[in-house]
């Protein structure tokens, strides 16, 4: 008994050790900034940014006094408008095939209920309103409504009826997502046991439908401007419409976005009556100050739903001002949901001096009245184009084509049912969800038989990554000794508004430890707390740690929540708009981390590894994801971006030794097999699944060993392992891959094993 109890006081004494440095792993301060400080790092910056974006268009503006300066400007930024939001180019000599499903007739006027593609595989639910006697050259008008209603709306139905018996012809389709094209199956309260608003259901799922569209190198707003340059084909290839009164109307929020850049970048479009778009909008302070030319924000900011604030709009120009401003010289109505400070607008004043460039009577403005926060009817809320606005408007349109204010009787109006297309009865076309579509284009034009510099450069042009050699600068140290093991508080400075807080565990024997550079979005915080045993059994082995918060993650985190209305969500967009995407700076500021650890002369730069981790917990497999967006409880949001920072640091610094990825996705496809998605918005990489993916990256580094764990799916929930190895896996691939995140014991031993010597 006694040679027994000798053998095993040292195993116990090493498990005591290390049971004593979890604890005060876990009872350490992991914050290293003062919280305002930590909050503002990555939304100060962002920013500084977005307000010299606006300043460099007020440069360009200013610059630009004549209209040969002013088209050439124009045509540059249409240009790089078109190729951003992947409109689809105007083919003048199409002839787009139309499939009528029923028809309506009432007093003067008919409705053809229609069915027709606007891309390969995308079928367009529209009602189509005419003339019961057809004219010679009628004016053609396409409604595009807004996020509130879809084509059956009452408002959109009077000025359908209205303008039909005045003599022209009127296409209201419902956008994509809405309406017929709704992307979920919550049309109604019966649809979910559980409570959720079945009327915002399609307004809420512009969410995913833009992150899919957008991990295809896409945008929401260019599908839905595609859809009304579409409408206006079906308008011209019928009898009797007058290519020289083709109008397009965009409601308010939200269909003035897409009717903006419709107009913009097809010159068919001879009118356009663009609400909520290009200058002061609802949320603005009322009236304006005096000195808003320098202050206004013309970019605006990011956010979840809006199609407003486009993709690289900030760093290649096309700011929403000068979408509506490319219009020029064509007919323009600059409409306002509510009251208009017209003296102080800075966008009419640039409008203005647009047109004196060619004709001013083709200028006009509309507004209604009161502010966003008041309430009917001193306020003029409405749910597409209310009757004071269309009041408004009627000046420019009597003047330019003899239009009345379109009105009608509610018994003239027609239900939803009524108006149904039902595309699943087409003799012609195939109805299918956006995703499948988007499925089906997988894999097309993708680079075959790639190198490890093809896929890294790849990741590069994907990421706008700059890779930076120079390790990051430390401002500020504090060392504290915890006699089983050192930590050293770090304040390490990437970039003039970038500082990154960091803590370093170190061994308490001396020597070159080799290292681990741990990243989680949950940040050190969430290390000590869910993964002390970890750390404390790496640094009892040895192996020093360095848990870094890059910019959005652990403390510099932007506000709390990771869901679709999330102020994380908010600032994602707005670095789209600069042209940048949260993975890429976080991967940058990953990279210059890492470069400082090597430089240290306690560590050992030929052995060390990158730790990403996640601390979402998994769907469960056996219930339902495909919820509400609105719902109570919503399933759990799943945090890849520890795995994918650890992978894709081990493709560009060829340096690491080893890595672990537990909780990552298995890859970006799999955001496209359904219609609910359960990952943050700042995860999506745009245009990533046209060139690559997670799985290129891993067999790109294969010959580093990798521990991957945990994998999920676009609806975070696990996947198999054999999943993982079929897509991952080669001969010469070094992955252990695991269903679930093996033990503490077992990690440790993994990475002892890697920097053995």
């Amino acid at each position: 008994m006694s040679c027994l109890l000798l053998t095993l006081l040292p195993l116990w004494g090493a498990a005591e050790t290390v049971g004593d440095i979890a604890q005060q792993i876990q009872q350490m301060n992991p914050a290293v900034l003062a919280a305002n400080d930590a909050a503002r790092i990555a939304v100060d910056d962002t920013r500084t940014r977005r307000i010299e974006a606006n300043l460099r268009s007020t440069r360009q503006w200013n610059e630009t006094r004549s209209k040969e300066s002013w088209e050439k400007f124009r045509s540059e930024q249409l240009r790089f408008l078109q190729d951003a939001t992947g409109f689809v180019p105007v083919d003048k000599a199409r002839r787009t095939t139309t499939e009528t499903t029923g028809t309506l007739e009432g007093r003067g006027f008919r409705i053809d209920n229609l069915l027709f593609q606007s891309r390969t595989g995308m079928v367009v639910t529209a009602n189509l309103y005419l003339p019961l006697k057809p004219a010679k050259l009628m004016p053609g008008i396409v409604l595009a409504h807004s996020h509130h209603n879809p084509k059956s709306e009452s408002e959109l139905q009077e000025m359908g009826i209205g303008w039909a018996r005045q003599g022209c012809a009127v296409i209201v389709p419902d956008l994509l997502g809405h309406g017929e094209r709704r992307q979920h199956p919550f049309r109604t309260a019966a649809d979910f046991a559980g409570s959720f608003r079945p009327g915002r259901q399609d307004y809420y799922f512009r969410y995913v439908t833009g992150m899919q569209l957008s991990l295809m190198g896409k945008s929401l707003c260019g599908w839905l401007a595609t859809d009304l340059s579409s409408c206006v084909d079906v308008l011209l290839n019928l009898d009797g419409v007058d290519p020289a009164k083709i109008l397009l109307f965009g409601a308010v929020a939200g269909g003035g976005d897409p009717a903006a850049v419709a107009a913009a970048l097809d010159d068919r479009v001879t009118v356009a009556a663009i609400f909520n778009f290009g200058g002061p909008q609802p949320e603005s302070t009322y009236p304006l100050p005096a000195n808003a030319d320098a202050t206004f924000n013309y970019a605006g900011s990011g956010s979840w739903e809006s199609t407003r604030n486009l993709a690289r709009s900030c760093m290649d120009g096309f700011l929403p001002w000068v979408i509506v401003g490319s219009i020029a010289p064509r007919r323009l109505i600059y409409a306002h949901e509510f009251a208009w400070d017209r003296d102080n607008d800075p966008v009419w004043a640039r409008l203005q001096r647009i047109w004196s460039w060619y004709d001013p009577t083709n200028l006009a403005g509309a507004h209604g009245s009161g502010k966003l926060s008041g309430k009917p009817p001193e306020s003029s809320h409405c749910n597409n184009i209310g009757r004071i606005h269309r009041a408004s408007m009627a000046p420019a349109l009597k003047r330019w084509f003899g239009l009345e204010p379109p009105i009608c009787e509610a018994e003239d109006r027609r239900n939803a049912d009524q108006l149904r297309c039902d595309p699943s009865k087409s003799r012609q076309f195939k109805f299918e969800p956006l995703h499948r579509a988007l499925q089906s284009d997988l894999g097309k034009n993708r680079p075959q038989g790639e190198t490890e510099q093809s896929v890294r450069e790849a990741w590069r042009k994907l990421l706008n990554l700059e890779v930076r050699r120079e390790p990051a600068r430390v401002a500020t140290v504090e060392s504290i000794d915890h006699k089983l093991f050192f930590e050293e508080r770090l304040v390490l400075r990437l970039e003039s508004q970038i500082t990154v807080p960091a803590i370093v565990l170190r061994p308490a024997a001396q020597g070159r430890h080799p290292f681990v550079v741990a990243i989680a979005h949950g940040g050190k915080s969430a290390f000590m707390r869910h993964r002390s045993a970890e750390l404390a059994g790496l640094l009892q082995a040895g192996i020093a740690v360095v848990l870094v918060d890059v910019r959005g993650t652990g403390e510099t985190q932007v506000g709390a929540g990771r869901g679709r209305s999330s102020a994380t969500t908010a600032h994602a967009s707005t670095e789209l708009m600069l042209g940048r995407n949260m993975l890429g700076l976080q991967l940058q500021d990953l990279l210059a981390v890492l470069a400082f650890a090597k430089s240290r002369k306690d560590f050992d730069a030929s052995r060390f590894g990158i730790w990403g981790d996640s601390f979402a917990v998994p769907n469960a497999n056996d219930k339902s994801v495909s919820v509400p967006l609105d719902a109570d409880p919503q399933p759990t949001v799943a945090e890849p971006l520890g795995a994918s920072l650890a992978i894709l640091a081990t493709l560009f610094e060829k340096d690491i030794r080893c890595f672990s990825a537990n909780g990552g996705l298995i890859g970006y496809d799999s955001i496209l097999e359904s219609q609910f998605v359960h990952v943050p918005f700042d995860a999506i990489v745009p245009g990533v699944l046209t060139v690559t993916d997670l799985d290129r990256a891993i067999r790109a580094i294969r010959s580093r060993p990798g521990l991957v764990s945990s994998v999920i799916d676009g609806r975070n929930q696990l996947v198999t392992k054999q999943d993982v190895e079929k897509r991952s896996r080669s001969e010469s691939s070094q992955l252990q891959i695991m269903l679930e995140r093996s033990t503490a014991g077992d990690f440790v031993a993994w990475w002892k094993k890697q920097f053995a010597k």
